[in-house]
């Protein structure tokens, strides 16, 4: 994987911009520490920072079509595409002749030959610019579902653009800064951000399943990709067939790696499942036991249970280790680590986070990193089969407002009453969430109940996912690791997406469909594990430093956190004893004191501007 950025204008002679260049290149070493490049013309710089994983010779970058004045197009690409062999051969056959085995290559190619039509054509993870020399024309592409990011700021006389909003914040031309919709997206909505949101005032994500074009005249965006509403006709049996044979072939094709690669393993269904289709993949390739990580807290088997929490991963990750034969790790996370890391990853982010969850993701990550280059998650399936909680509450699923959202306080309850009026918080939310309606693809005739039920999977995945795809692309990618998602393989997700929810949740069981489709790879107790998210640290030192931090802001007249947030309200509820609204809807006592020290931090760090 890799990070990308560049500079489009239309005004200023770019060949003599390099050192600029460079300086938005070099924010993306932790993406790609194996190698780094640029290429600059007139109008067009590209830069590029590489972690090789496919072709470790030949996929330099950024790569052009031919050497020369006579290019046609450049390309700067993160990603991996998982189909790159099926169309190199078609390819081929049109008449295109390969320099590189890298898939970069492809990529390019497939433009010169599909335009703008390429992208839809392309199983995998990827965000990337590509400079069309004879039409003048960048464009900025993100894989379907958004797995890896790409971030864009439209300047007067052109676009600025990079994998992280670090690259763009390193040109002068763009300034941190945030306005009411920002803050609004920090503190009400950091659950369920708006999709395109880049959070600092004028800054833009490229959402999944789009292009952004970039000529002179415009700078336009175009949907390539989008969940279709039909009939599902296929039986259980059918039904459960299709899904294994989709997951697998996923699993498979991300396999597909010239460096080392690892799974994620918690114990659940779901990185079980990858797990197990991993190693089976493997073993019939006649290659050898696939490694796998786990992360643990000192103290953790004293942890009270809760309804996201349901039990503790170790037992379930050692009888599923066992059961698929992985050569295990866990990764036992102490409380001082969390604390030392947590400058790390806020750098890691750009934008206030989870703390100490992204914290220990981190290290996690750093530790498999030290062995491996490429891991597999089970992230998204939750989204995609219905796993969560809310999906299971009727009161949720029927409240006029984001399900994970009914009933929780967010910390836009600690505004003060100045923001607050300009920022409208429940305004913001209660339109955020009529826009997303609005985007969601009916199928006429369908009853109530599972027209609902279809709204919710569909913010689900275009509104809940996101966030989580965005921690785990930017905390692994601190530590140059490249994560991998099959459940996010969009033909996956395309099926899924018209199946009935009696089908996904066979007798009211949570992903019963997924559980039936890989009951003969597991051991029970892992196939009927109740839904458990990403644990948290038991450890009191955590809490007790945070507070500690918190009361030092109280004391601090300057503390830029109360330019936003009320100063009394904050002291009054500590004063109490009372945990502080937090971002996160899972249960987390210090998820709101992390919030708000956060919030500070990232403030003078990255010395943000209010407006």
């Amino acid at each position: 994987m890799c990070g990308i950025t560049g500079w489009i204008d239309w005004d200023t002679d770019l060949l003599h911009q390099a050192r600029a260049l460079r300086e938005m290149t070099a924010t993306l070493a932790c993406r790609g520490p194996d190698a780094d490049g640029v290429w600059l013309s007139r109008h067009a710089a590209l830069g590029h920072r590489r972690l090789s994983v496919i072709d470790l010779d030949g996929g330099v970058q950024p790569l052009a079509d031919r050497p020369g004045p006579d290019t046609a197009a450049v390309l700067s690409y993160n990603g991996e595409l998982y189909n790159h062999r099926e169309l190199r051969t078609e390819l081929e056959a049109l008449g295109h002749v390969f320099r590189t085995r890298s898939d970069t290559e492809v990529v390019l190619r497939a433009h010169l030959q599909w335009g703008r039509s390429a992208p839809s054509r392309f199983n995998g993870i990827f965000a990337y610019a590509l400079w069309d020399a004879r039409q003048e024309e960048l464009l900025l592409v993100r894989d379907h579902l958004g797995i890896k990011p790409l971030f864009w700021h439209d300047h007067r006389s052109g676009v600025l653009f990079g994998s992280e909003p670090k690259a763009v914040l390193a040109n002068p031309l763009f300034r941190a800064e945030l306005d009411a919709e920002g803050i609004a997206e920090l503190f009400a909505l950091p659950a369920a951000p708006s999709a395109g949101h880049g959070l600092f005032r004028g800054l833009h994500e490229v959402r999944p399943g789009h292009l952004v074009a970039v000529t002179r005249a415009a700078t336009r965006e175009v949907r390539y990709w989008r969940l279709e509403s039909a009939e599902h006709r296929d039986d259980a049996a059918t039904t459960r067939a299709t899904v294994r044979g989709l997951l697998a072939d996923a699993v498979g094709r991300q396999l597909i790696s010239d460096v080392p690669l690892c799974t994620l393993l918690s114990g659940g269904v779901d990185s079980s499942a990858v797990t197990a289709l991993a190693a089976a993949a493997r073993e019939r390739a006649g290659q050898g036991k696939i490694t796998s990580f786990s992360v643990d807290f000192p103290g953790s088997a004293d942890r009270t249970p809760d309804a996201w929490r349901t039990t503790l991963d170790a037992p379930y990750v050692e009888a599923a280790a066992e059961h698929i034969g992985t050569l295990h790790t866990t990764v036992l996370v102490p409380d001082d680590d969390l604390l030392d890391a947590r400058d790390a990853v806020l750098r890691a982010r750009d934008r206030p986070g989870w703390g100490e969850m992204d914290a220990s993701l981190h290290l996690l990550f750093r530790e498999v990193r030290r062995r491996s280059t490429v891991a597999l998650s089970g992230e998204a399936a939750d989204e995609i089969f219905g796993g969560y909680p809310y999906f299971h509450d009727a009161a949720a699923v029927a409240a006029p407002t984001f399900p994970w959202l009914h009933g929780r306080a967010t910390p836009a309850d600690l505004l003060r009453a100045d923001v607050r009026a300009e920022v409208r918080p429940e305004e913001y939310t209660a339109a955020a969430y009529r826009r997303s309606l609005g985007e969601v693809p009916r199928l006429d005739g369908e009853p109530a109940r599972d027209a609902r039920i279809r709204e919710v999977f569909h913010l689900a995945l275009t509104r809940w996912l996101p966030p989580l795809l965005d921690r785990v692309d930017r905390v692994s990618m601190s530590v140059g690791l490249e994560v991998r998602v099959p459940f996010c393989d969009h033909r996956l997700v395309e099926y899924l997406w018209n199946v009935p929810w009696a089908l996904k949740a066979p007798d009211g069981r949570a992903k019963g469909l997924l559980r039936d489709a890989v009951r003969d790879l597991l051991p029970p107790q892992v196939t009927d594990r109740p839904k458990s998210g990403y644990p948290s640290t038991p450890a009191v030192r955590y809490t007790e430093v945070l507070t500690a931090r918190a009361q030092d802001l109280l004391a601090d007249p300057n503390a830029p956190v109360f330019e936003l947030v009320d100063r009394e309200l904050v002291r009054r509820l500590l004063a109490e004893g009372r945990p502080l609204p937090s971002p996160r809807t899972a249960p987390n006592p210090v998820g709101g004191l992390d919030h708000l020290v956060q919030v500070d931090e990232w403030l003078r760090a990255y010395r943000v501007g209010l407006r």
